[in-house]
This record gives structure tokens, sequence and C-alpha cells, in this order.
């Protein structure tokens, strides 16, 4: 399969980071913050030197990952100051994808409401009513644009967004009609904390043209006491899931790129060093 990095996981020197990636046979680079800088805020010169060195050293991008639209909130609406600024960083990282070759453009949502849905009396006392009304027409303008750029945006199921998990993902894609340009960006471990068991339930909800990109790192959640523990690649509570998960990819022939997110570090903050004690396991099991 299709294997990368999200390159500053490693470092945000992409040089370096692309060294390392040649030192264990990574091939797609995902693109986040390259130096003290989020992609969507570099200037056209950076552009072309990232360009120029991606190219020479044969690391096609794989996702460019802006955190589009994180961080609003239900309270915020389709053309507002929030949402401008949101939409201007979006036009922005597709200029750059299309100068870089980027397939994808990652987006999130909004903050998260814990209960969306309800019955037998949970629709009443306990739903956060019109919640989830809110995010479709505030994601409808990124697929438009979208669209009409010729580029995919990527869905991520993210810890604290709306979208939190596969099915609320696919969920947002059906009612925005929007499989043509938009697509799930598949973090297992991201939806952990909301229960969502990677597989065979989160799988089978990507299946049939919805999953574009995934995300792999590896944790333990402890949701009543608030606290996520990053672990090294293996020792966390999706260690037992990522062989079938890497089967059923094959089994079904997925072709998009396969990120690891490299947020894990010993104890001691140097998260290269936590890359290189999980990276041999990725490649063994998604290889």
């Amino acid at each position: 399969m299709k294997l990368g990095v999200i390159c500053d996981g490693i470092s945000r020197d992409l040089k370096h980071a692309v060294d390392v990636m040649d030192e264990f046979d990574l091939e797609y680079a995902e693109l986040q913050f390259v130096g003290d800088t989020e992609v969507g805020d570099l200037t056209a010169s950076e552009i072309k030197e990232i360009d120029l060195l991606l190219r020479d050293r044969g690391k096609p991008v794989s996702c460019l990952s802006r955190h589009i639209f994180a961080g609003t909130t239900t309270a915020n609406r389709p053309g507002d100051e929030t949402h401008s600024k949101h939409m201007d960083a979006l036009k922005r990282v597709i200029d750059m994808a299309h100068i870089v070759g980027s397939p994808l453009v990652r987006i999130m949502t909004q903050k998260k409401e814990q209960i969306l849905w309800g019955h037998n009396g949970a629709e009443t006392w306990n739903v956060a009513h019109g919640a989830w009304d809110t995010m479709a027409p505030m994601i409808a303008p990124a697929v438009e644009l979208a669209r009409s750029e010729g580029v995919m945006l990527a869905v991520e199921t993210g810890n604290g967004t709306m979208v939190n998990s596969n099915y609320t993902a696919r969920k947002l894609i059906d009612e925005l009609d929007a499989k043509d340009a938009l697509k799930v960006l598949w973090d297992p471990a991201n939806n952990c904390w909301c229960h969502e068991r990677a597989y065979p339930e989160g799988y089978d909800e990507v299946r049939g043209g919805y999953l574009g990109h995934i995300h792999i790192k590896d944790v333990q959640v402890d949701t009543p006491r608030a606290t996520l523990e990053v672990r090294r690649m293996g020792e966390g509570q999706l260690a037992p899931l990522f062989a079938p998960i890497a089967e059923a990819l094959v089994r079904d022939g997925y072709e998009g790129v396969i990120s690891f997110e490299s947020v894990y570090h010993p104890g001691n903050g140097d998260f290269e060093a936590g890359f290189r004690e999980c990276i041999q396991q990725f490649k063994e099991i998604f290889g």
C-alpha cells in the first residue's frame, strides 16, 4: 500500500523530515506545518522551494492538512467573519495544492456537541437541538469551491469535532450529496474517544467510496477521566485491530495513502525518537 507520514511529526525542518523518510523508505509526504508556518500561510517563494525539494526527492504530496473550520462552533454561520477567514485559508491551501500536486485538502468541523440525536425522552431532555443542522451549511461552500477547483476535500474524524466518527463523517457526506468532492480522512485513534470500534464497525461505515485518506497512531483513551495517552505503535487499544484493518484495505482495493501520524514521544518530548520507535511496526502491518 501507499505509505507516508505527516512530515512535521518528525520535524518542522522539511529537509530533515525527508531525510528520515528516505531512511525508512516512506514515499508520500503529508504537509501540515513547515517551519513555523501552517500550509495556507506560506509565501509563493516558500511553496516553490517546498515543491522543488519534494519533487527532487521523489516525495509526492498526499494531503495538505490545514485545520480548516477547526475551532468554529454551532454559533457560526456561513459568511460570518470566522467562516470567511476559514474559507479564505481554504482557497490559499487549494492554490498550494495545485502547485505541489496534492490530490487532497483536509478540512475539519465545528466543536463537538456531545448528544446530537436521541430517543424515548432523550430527544427532549438531552439532545443539543439543531447542532448537527448547523454544520452542512458551513461545509457546503467548501464543497462547491473544491468542485470548481477540481480538488478533493477530506474531512477528518477528530477528537473534539462534530465529525468524530466514521458514522458522522459518512452522514455529512450523504447530506451534502458530496462523494464527488468530499471523502473521509479516517483517524481510527481519534474515533476511540467516541467509542466507535475501528474494525469492523468503523471500517464498514466508509466502504463503498467514502474513504479518501488515513492517519495511523495508537492510543489509550479514558473517557470518564477525560484522559488521552498516545502509545507506542501496537501497545494501545488499537493494537489488535491494525492487522484486520490492513487486510480489509488490501481486500477492498484501497488506493489512497496511509499516513503515519507521529505524535508519540517516549516521555521526553522527542517526537522523532517516538517516530523511530513506531515506524517499523507501522510498515510491517500496513506495508
